[in-house]
């Protein structure tokens, strides 16, 4: 998608409110109140902060709202600013330029016979939209499992703990304590031919979830990362290089950057969607080296030979790729 300014369309921000501690709702209109560009449950937009940085959001209103867009912004306060800016600078009334229409990574699965959701902290934001659109349309059967730290952090709890969800959510507080924590084993202990499993939450939460439907189909299972700033770095991280098979061409990459902002610091146009390892789009060939992977879509037999340029790192000095 263009990141050009020309490509933004205002919406005006009609509605905003705590929808927890630490979480704020913003309702987004166009200006005429008109018809906005149609979306799909677990599609995001991408809206340009105060503070001049492009973030994705999570549209978490039914699709069938089609005058208006619901987004829900978790303060983060060791994130590189953006979710700050957002939440505390932008009010009703206010204009908030946004590139349309909105994209998925993280659609519904058309053919499941019954989906299986599992949400963490302000990861329940794209999944919001589905249980809504699943229970207005009745499109199909589903389950939500929520984690949350407590019930004062947890967005859309009374909707969800309501009388028109009974039975198919399972709200769970574990007050930070890891010998609390809600077993998911049970759950997915047994694949069920039609169901697809939905995660969207932390990265231990994502990991977690991986690690238990390794002998699920790889089909089935769905993730998407919520992170103000999709990708992390750790201490350890350190500068590689990457060259490119096609041209020969050497790139650094420094220890604070992907592999995808360095291709396109040096003019490369890479493709790519969610930049957090979860979708797959910016899949690239790898014919030498050996990949740190920390997306969540390669199959073990595939790493050797694939990389995911938007988060994944090198164990090696130097990986060559297919471009």
């Amino acid at each position: 998608m263009s990141d050009n300014r020309s490509d933004y369309t205002p919406l005006e921000i009609t509605a905003a409110a705590s929808l927890a501690q630490g979480i704020q709702g913003f309702e987004l209109r166009r200006p005429d109140r008109g018809e906005l560009p149609q979306f799909t449950p677990g599609a995001h937009i991408e809206v340009r902060v105060p503070n001049g940085m492009l973030r994705k959001y999570s549209l978490c209103n039914d699709p069938a709202e089609g005058d208006r867009y619901v987004i829900a912004v978790k303060r983060e306060a060791q994130g590189r600013g953006a979710s700050a800016s957002l939440v505390d600078q932008v009010h009703a009334g206010d204009m908030l330029p946004a590139l349309l229409p909105p994209r998925n990574d993280f659609p519904l699965a058309e053919r499941a016979t019954q989906h299986l959701f599992i949400a963490g902290g302000i990861g329940i934001t794209p999944i919001m939209s589905m249980v809504r659109y699943l229970k207005s349309s009745g499109a199909g059967r589903f389950k939500l499992y929520y984690l949350n730290r407590s019930p004062e952090v947890t967005a859309f709890r009374d909707e969800l703990a309501g009388a028109s969800f009974r039975g198919q959510v399972t709200l769970h507080y574990d007050d930070g304590d890891p010998e609390r924590a809600f077993d998911l084993w049970p759950v997915l202990e047994r694949p069920v031919p039609g169901v697809h499993v939905y995660c969207c939450g932390p990265r231990p939460l994502l990991e977690a979830v991986r690690d238990m439907t390794g002998h699920w189909s790889s089909s089935a299972i769905h993730f998407e990362s919520f992170l103000d700033a999709a990708v992390t770095h750790t201490p350890q991280d350190r500068p590689f290089r990457v060259r490119l098979a096609q041209s020969g061409a050497v790139i650094e990459v420094a220890a604070d950057q992907t592999i995808l902002e360095a291709l396109r610091a040096h003019g490369h146009d890479v493709p790519s969607s969610c930049e957090s390892g979860t979708c797959g789009t910016c899949r690239t060939t790898l014919l030498a080296g050996e990949a740190d992977h920390r997306d969540f879509v390669l199959m073990d037999d595939e790493q050797a030979t694939n990389i995911m340029v938007c988060i994944s790192r090198a164990k090696t000095d130097e990986i060559v790729i297919d471009r």
